[in-house]
């Protein structure tokens, strides 16, 4: 059995990290609550543009764009929404896997990342990492979203890219966040299984391909605005659920501990009540 003194040391240790994990779960809920509340009331507008461009670029698919077909470079960019800080359960990790067993191969990959996490873990991974927007996740901004597709956006028209994608995490819930793996360009015109009934031309005023060089933009960036406010709703919703189950197993670590220190002293009183009676014993 443990000694008295290394239990108490234990103890100790343990309460000074249950009052951090604490500490860091209320945290996280007060950001929590601001981060839910931008995603909520965002998400009709962005659910809204993505049917009705998705609508409209259906019933183009005749047309012939940049944007609508693949380029033929291999290459494949990739924006990985993650975080910046870690103790947040398997958040980062998700989004790491998502990345990895995607089925693109790593020399095709290039990343834009957005969060240390998701960076640092692909680069040790062997992929390339093209751009590293990292502070964008701390306080998204529309403008950041437009940044990064100008970016991505200019290096597909060039033909550097064949496809773009965004890895990102979707806030359910507080206790719901789904890894997605969304394929942003080029635009997907038709499903087969949807219902081509319906499929009246689209006419564009003024000619198609002027108004997709203004919408497809905007659309994008709005996409890649909404994939940043959901991830940061579900980070700090990770984090709250990780410190808050942190929290606990430190008040279980610390009752299973108080019995254990208990048992130690009463062994400890018993033996020094044993030891001065067996010597008044011998005196006697």
């Amino acid at each position: 059995m443990a000694s008295m003194r290394d239990i108490k040391r234990r103890k100790e240790s343990i309460q000074s990290t249950g009052q951090i994990t604490k500490a860091m779960k209320l945290v996280s809920t007060v950001k929590l609550q601001k981060a839910k509340s931008r995603a909520e009331n965002s998400l009709p507008y962005f659910n809204y543009m993505y049917q009705t461009v998705s609508s409209m670029l259906k019933k183009s698919a005749t047309l012939s764009h940049p944007y609508l077909n693949a380029g033929s470079s291999p290459k494949k960019a990739i924006i990985v929404i993650t975080s910046n800080r870690g103790l947040a359960g398997g958040y980062n990790s998700n989004i790491i896997k998502l990345v990895t067993g995607s089925g693109i191969a790593k020399e095709d990959a290039v990343i834009y990342a957005v969060g240390r996490k998701g960076r640092d873990a692909l680069a040790r991974r062997g992929y390339e990492i093209k751009a590293d927007y990292s502070e964008v996740i701390n306080e998204p901004m529309f403008k950041d979203a437009v940044d990064i597709g100008r970016e991505v956006l200019e290096a597909f028209a060039s033909g550097e890219f064949g496809e773009i994608y965004i890895a990102y995490t979707v806030f359910k819930n507080t206790v719901v966040h789904i890894p997605t793996f969304l394929k942003l360009l080029p635009v997907q015109t038709l499903k087969e299984e949807e219902d081509s009934d319906d499929l009246t031309l689209m006419n564009y005023e003024p000619a198609a391909e002027e108004a997709l060089n203004l919408i497809i933009p905007k659309y994008i960036n709005s996409l890649i605005y909404g994939a940043l406010i959901q991830a940061l709703a579900s980070e700090n919703g990770a984090r709250m659920q990780a410190m808050d189950a942190a929290t606990s197993n430190a008040d279980e670590m610390i009752s299973d501990l108080s019995l254990l220190y208990n048992r130690a002293r009463q062994s400890s009183i018993t033996q020094e009540l044993t030891e001065i009676i067996a010597g008044a014993n011998a005196i006697g």
